[in-house]
């Protein structure tokens, strides 16, 4: 991997089948590609659609646990552990800078749900770079989760990967595992997203809600599209946008993913 730059990227991951963590796809494999590509950072703040909270808070242990928060899959996903360390001290940094609200430290409710591990394990398969998880306060809307992400610029420059994870499109009572689904509504939301994120057009995507119906179908609850949020409020104005993945996965799934920086 190459040494650190003076300010890190910015990912967003679409993460989308659990699965990806241990079957190999063009998903895992733009990921591994990533990894492979990105300076090595001194630590990584995530921020999952898995982890809502009433308020925000991010995990301060030593060594978080690799949670399994799904049902249904064979046992060897069960199985996969992520054993990255924790950063205190990275805890404490994301307390220090957001000051719009309290940051609460965590040290034994949460650890590195699916959203993190799923895809950290193929960017970074060793598992040796800290990880801290950032909640997601579900009390908030797109545009508030934007403008937290702002506070915490500061961390690009301080060697932190921040790597946010969801999903632009997620619908999960319409996924079709066959794959012979594909929705109209679904190619077009994701089409809107992605035009307006090269185009640098943040005001459309922070309020969502003004795309109408395929935005409401493609997101029935909002916790998997507030991540890319995250990422939008961390980007800086000459920063290059990549994409790293794309496509509507089992009908009703994003695997949209980019990078800025």
């Amino acid at each position: 991997m190459k040494s650190n730059s003076k300010k890190m990227p910015v990912v967003f991951l679409g993460h989308g089948n659990p699965m990806y963590a241990i079957e190999s796809n063009i998903y895992s494999q733009a990921w591994e590609q990533l990894g492979k590509s990105l300076p090595k950072p001194k630590a990584i703040l995530a921020i999952s659609a898995h982890w809502l909270t009433e308020g925000t808070s991010v995990t301060a242990m030593e060594y978080p646990e690799t949670i399994h928060d799904f049902g249904g899959f064979p046992q060897k996903l069960f199985d996969v552990q992520y054993p990255a360390p924790g950063s205190i001290g990275l805890a404490k940094r994301v307390k220090e800078l957001v000051t719009s609200r309290n940051v609460e430290l965590d040290h034994q409710d949460w650890g590195l749900d699916h959203g993190t591990w799923a895809v950290l394990k193929s960017v970074y398969p060793n598992a040796d770079v800290p990880v801290v998880q950032l909640s997601l306060d579900m009390r908030l809307s797109s545009k508030e989760h934007y403008e937290l992400a702002k506070e915490l610029k500061g961390l690009r420059e301080e060697g932190i990967l921040i790597a946010a994870s969801g999903n632009v499109v997620h619908n999960l009572r319409l996924v079709d595992f066959s794959g012979n689904q594909l929705y109209p509504w679904a190619t077009r939301f994701n089409d809107f997203f992605k035009t307006e994120l090269l185009a640098g057009r943040h005001d459309a995507l922070i309020n969502p809600e003004l795309f109408g119906e395929d935005a409401l179908i493609s997101n029935p609850t909002w916790e998997h599209y507030w991540p890319a949020m995250y990422a939008l409020g961390l980007q800086d104005s000459e920063d290059a946008i990549e994409i790293i993945t794309d496509g509507i996965d089992i009908g009703s799934i994003s695997m949209l993913s980019f990078k800025f920086g």
